[in-house]
């Protein structure tokens, strides 16, 4: 607990300074032989969810290498970072006329590279499951979680940021709640300390924080922002679907015998145990910004 407290704030901080930065350089003007206008969104932010998407994948690969199946640390990663990429060109591209057959095309090429590498030895022993491997990277980690990067291309970084730090706060309200009055065991199976108080705790918390969040970003911007009420329910809605994102990366973590999915972050475990409540709600939090805020906002 003492090491949460004590890198929880750091990373916290950390995601706004950089969210800020890319704000920052989005408003820049470019230099004349670069083009006319401002940057294009997401300088900052893109080159960020591709290293960490490169990095959960490394501990996503070492899931599947405990199970048995033989999963490469530059294929499996090249695949998430293939679709994350593919995602990326949202950012350079407002009409969106490359991302759909960008996508296509990652997930073709994906597909291809597992398929041929673990095929190098002249044998088909296992590719099924390393090529598996390799796609569950592509949508997980690529598509999946470069869904923040879609968001991104539509919105202001303030807007990405009121959806990350609103479901990483259900994490926290679900934390010390739990702690504090947990009684009973959510899925006692799977994720033995997550508790149905914790759950409502951490839905509550997320709810305030997702209306409080609106608020503050129209002080602060004065961007036209969806009604509080509904930054209420968005809380609510991204804190169950964020719970579900953790239990499902439970499973993958049980299914292959570990209790974190690395030890990068001291504390909270690896990077996927940090990600993985945004990576599921990453596109539903895509699609619920573009039915209540117009792109733009």
């Amino acid at each position: 607990m003492v090491k949460r407290l004590l890198l929880g704030p750091v990373l916290i901080l950390l995601v706004i300074g950089l969210s800020l930065l890319d704000e920052r350089v989005d408003a820049s003007v470019m230099p004349p032989w670069m083009g006319e206008g401002t940057y294009p969104p997401g300088l900052i932010v893109g080159p960020i969810c591709l290293l960490l998407a490169w990095g959960g994948a490394l501990e996503l690969a070492g899931m599947i290498r405990a199970k048995g199946v033989v999963a490469s640390r530059f294929v499996t990663p090249l695949a998430a970072a293939s679709g994350m990429v593919a995602c990326g060109t949202a950012l350079f591209d407002p009409g969106r006329t490359l991302t759909g057959p960008a996508m296509a095309a990652a997930a073709a090429i994906s597909l291809l590279a597992s398929q041929t590498y673990y095929s190098r030895d002249r044998t088909v022993e296992g590719i099924l499951a390393s090529a598996a491997g390799a796609m569950l990277a592509f949508v997980y980690l690529g598509l999946m979680f470069g869904c923040l990067l879609l968001i991104r291309s539509e919105h202001s970084v303030w807007m990405l940021l009121w959806a990350l730090l609103t479901t990483k706060s259900s994490d926290i309200g679900a934390y010390f709640t739990g702690k504090a009055i947990g009684h009973h065991k959510l899925i006692y199976w799977l994720s033995p300390g997550k508790t149905w108080e914790g759950l409502f705790g951490g839905t509550i918390f997320a709810g305030l924080v997702g209306a409080s969040g609106l608020w503050v970003v129209n002080r602060l911007t004065g961007v036209a922002v969806p009604p509080l009420w509904i930054g209420f329910l968005a809380g609510m809605v991204f804190a169950v679907v964020g719970q579900l994102g953790d239990l499902g990366e439970s499973l993958f973590k049980r299914d292959a015998g570990l209790k974190d999915s690395g030890r990068s972050l001291p504390g909270f475990g690896g990077l996927l145990d940090v990600l993985d409540s945004l990576i599921l709600v990453a596109p539903v939090a895509y699609w619920w910004l573009r039915v209540v805020s117009p792109p733009g906002g």
